[in-house]
């Protein structure tokens, strides 16, 4: 990319803001929770991906029990043809969902945590061909509203790039809400921002594989041992160095796990995360994406009618042609009327828009990022569309916490970056991840050479010692 393509925003402090007492986590963790049956993938994956790397598809259990209570959920009526007729009705749905998320948040609700066994999905890309140097390991988490593959165009350019050397591995992960995990949950699902964030943290900690091996791994993930786990929550990984990509509501999600569990985590790429101050009016954004997501089209004749009619949509036409035919390929699937509908429906895209406490809470907890882990924030500078919430909202968010931070602006794209410009995101993330590479190598070169130094200077103490000379023992 060119210099007029990307830029970078300077130092700005935060201005004086209002606590919103962020919420606990509540990371307790059960490992089991009454799970009978093991269900079937509905689009299996275990397939070459380009000429270095294979893909294949997992599920594993969700964090139980969820934060949220066992309550029926809003019930979508059938909408009238009636234009005004219809604008009513969602309107009613809308009060409906937002009055529910009050409740939620204020303890009124009632109701027993859902303790039914949830599951996510997450696509595996690992090297057909191990090297034997350690490898970093990618994890990437997505916007509201896409499945798991909607990273696989940036992914492509990616791997396919010199970089690609330097990755072991790359894990896609699917909210219970998305994608296939979506189909297998259909039933039991209700919303919590926080939940998703306990999930990452559950699979990272429980779930996660030793080591990234070209061998091939179950459909099922296999639970770690005990210890494994508790060694990770304290000390990290042993064999790996773990780099999250968040989009979104993924970085939020990234966010908050990091917070948490800040051992899990080496570096955070956080592209324009959904994650603002509540003063900017956040809450009045995420409540006309609640609208928009009611509003959506949730069925078509057929994946080609599809893509057509996305073509010629101002929102869609947007995007790189190869992500849009990612999203028609894997966020749509067959309905029971021969024709195909989305995998996420309308009603959750709008639940998980509805969560108006989950962004405020995770801007306020940026500063509490562990400073070891490095923060490199890739938002958008499309002049219609710059930011979640504008340019001046991200100048700030951007320096939330400043140590070990930095940012890069990307001028083709406007919130959708993943969507919009994969190749340029692909770009940014190969090269921050050359640097980081390449600081490792000369940190470990001089912490190399300051051993070897210590070691020659005590010898010579020895000796001295040895003499009866009147030295001093020194640092270096």
């Amino acid at each position: 990319m060119t210099a007029s393509t990307v830029s970078t925003y300077p130092f700005e402090p935060t201005p004086p803001w209002t606590t919103v007492n962020p919420r606990p986590l509540l990371p307790q963790f059960c490992t089991h929770c009454g799970i009978e049956e093991l269900p079937l993938l509905p689009s299996p994956r275990n397939e070459l991906f380009n000429d270095k790397y294979v893909v294949s598809t997992h599920i594993l259990p969700a964090s139980c029990p969820r934060l949220t209570p066992n309550i029926p959920l809003p019930v979508v009526p059938n909408f009238s043809p009636n234009a005004a007729e219809r604008q009513r009705d969602i309107q009613q749905l809308f009060a409906e969902i937002t009055e529910r998320q009050v409740r939620f948040v204020r303890g009124e609700l009632g109701g027993e945590r859902i303790k039914k066994p949830l599951w996510n999905c997450v696509n595996r890309y690992v090297k057909r061909v191990q090297d034997e140097r350690k490898g970093l390991t990618l994890f990437f988490a997505h916007a509201n509203g896409f499945p798991k593959e909607i990273w696989e165009t940036t992914l492509r350019y990616l791997l396919s790039s010199h970089t690609a050397s330097l990755i072991d591995e790359v894990w896609s992960w699917e909210a219970v809400q998305h994608g296939d995990a979506a189909l297998i949950n259909e039933s039991d699902l209700s919303v919590d921002w926080r939940d998703n964030a306990r999930d990452i943290a559950h699979f990272l900690l429980y779930y996660l594989p030793e080591d990234a091996s070209s061998k091939v791994l179950p459909t099922h993930l296999h639970l770690l041992p005990e210890t494994v786990s508790e060694s990770r929550e304290t000390k990290g990984f042993s064999s790996r160095s773990l780099v999250a990509v968040g989009h979104s509501f993924g970085g939020y999600c990234s966010i908050i796990a990091a917070v948490n569990f800040p051992a899990l985590f080496s570096s955070i790429i956080l592209v324009d995360p959904a994650i603002i101050n509540d003063h900017c009016g956040s809450s009045q954004k995420l409540d006309g994406l609640v609208l928009s997501a009611l509003r959506r089209r949730e069925r078509w004749p057929s994946r080609e009618e599809a893509l057509r009619l996305f073509k010629a949509s101002p929102f869609f036409g947007a995007w790189h042609p190869d992500t849009l035919q990612l999203y028609v390929t894997y966020g749509l699937c067959k309905d029971s009327q021969g024709g195909v509908k989305l995998k996420m429906s309308a009603l959750q895209e709008a639940l998980v828009f509805a969560d108006r406490t989950g962004s405020p809470e995770a801007w306020e907890l940026l500063e509490k990022v562990d400073e070891r882990i490095e923060l490199r924030w890739i938002v958008p500078g499309k002049p219609e569309d710059k930011g979640f919430m504008g340019e001046q909202a991200t100048r700030v968010r951007v320096w939330r916490r400043p140590a070990n931070s930095s940012n890069v602006v990307i001028h083709s794209a406007g919130h959708l970056i993943a969507q919009e410009s994969p190749e340029e995101l692909a770009q940014e993330i190969s090269t921050f991840l050359e640097k980081k590479t390449e600081v490792a190598k000369i940190t470990k070169r001089i912490l190399a050479s300051t051993t070897a130094v210590r070691v020659y200077a005590f010898s010579l103490v020895m000796e001295s010692t040895d003499r009866g000379d009147d030295w001093r023992i020194f640092e270096v």
